[in-house]
């Protein structure tokens, strides 16, 4: 761990890869063109890395987030590691998809997943041919909906998969049914998405009295309470919330440290994200 830094590190399970337990998503946020904006998240990545942030989410779906993330973490490349993901049922749209995020990652992507399983099977024997290439070092596989998890656990099942990529909050766990214990006994690394509901769970915050139970745990505010609410179940190593403003990174950075809520703390978290 970083000096600077008090987030704790997970390793992401049989990946090979460690990783702080707060990182980055890029969806929107980095979605960005021209020298100011651009300028804005390159200077957002620094103080990221700078707080032990080392894990940066993207997706060629995010229109130029990919690019503008590999111009953000160019200088500190060596810090990180970069996560990206194919995403088309066309191998020469996949190959280029491919190619283009190998230049804009410096050569390499730590973490490449199969965006939402489309054409897994295709697009992980290519990502496998990368991988013995050397410039892919683990290969995952994402999902946004619950409905695509029977496929999601075949991926698990096959062996090809490092680490999934899936959404988990206090009101969109049903993840916790099946697909996290498969990912312990498969020793899977989690990395979680969509922690605060694509923003439907900061619409509506609780009374900040009713977080009081939670000050003991470093949880000072409601964004905290749903991240520390993911980063309390054990089999879930990284979460990645997406942001594009330095407060909001530092509040989301308080909340990757121990000590973790219990059964009694997580509970109340999913009360108050009930309403």
């Amino acid at each position: 761990m970083r000096a600077d830094s008090v987030l704790e590190r997970r390793r992401l399970g049989r990946s090979g890869l460690e990783a702080a337990v707060v990182g980055m998503g890029t969806w929107r946020t980095f979605d960005v063109r021209g020298g100011k904006a651009e300028r804005d998240r390159a200077d957002l990545v620094t103080l990221a890395v700078a707080r032990g942030v080392d894990l940066f989410d993207s997706s060629p779906m995010y229109g130029e987030a990919e690019r503008v993330l590999g111009r953000a973490v160019a200088a500190v490349r060596d810090r990180v590691l970069v996560a990206t993901k194919v995403w088309s049922a066309d191998a020469t749209v996949a190959r280029g998809q491919i190619d283009a995020a190998l230049r804009y990652f410096g050569g390499r992507v730590d973490l490449y997943q199969v965006h939402n399983l489309v054409a897994w099977p295709a697009r992980t024997e290519m990502l496998e041919a990368e991988k013995r290439a050397g410039r892919v070092r683990a290969i995952g596989a994402t999902h946004y909906s619950e409905a695509a998890y029977g496929q999601l656990r075949a991926a698990m099942e096959s062996g090809r998969v490092d680490v999934i990529q899936i959404p988990y909050n206090p009101i969109q766990h049903h993840a916790r049914q099946g697909i996290l214990p498969l990912a312990a006994e498969l020793d899977i690394g989690v990395v979680v998405m969509r922690p605060f509901g694509e923003g439907s769970l900061l619409r509506r915050p609780p009374d900040p009295a009713r977080l009081r139970p939670l000050a003991a745990f470093g949880v000072t505010t409601w964004p905290q309470a749903l991240l520390k609410w993911v980063l309390s179940d054990p089999r879930c190593h990284s979460v990645i919330p997406a942001t594009s403003s330095p407060q909001h990174l530092a509040e989301n950075l308080a909340a990757g440290a121990p000590p973790w809520l219990g059964p009694k703390e997580r509970d109340l978290v999913e009360h108050l994200a009930a309403g």
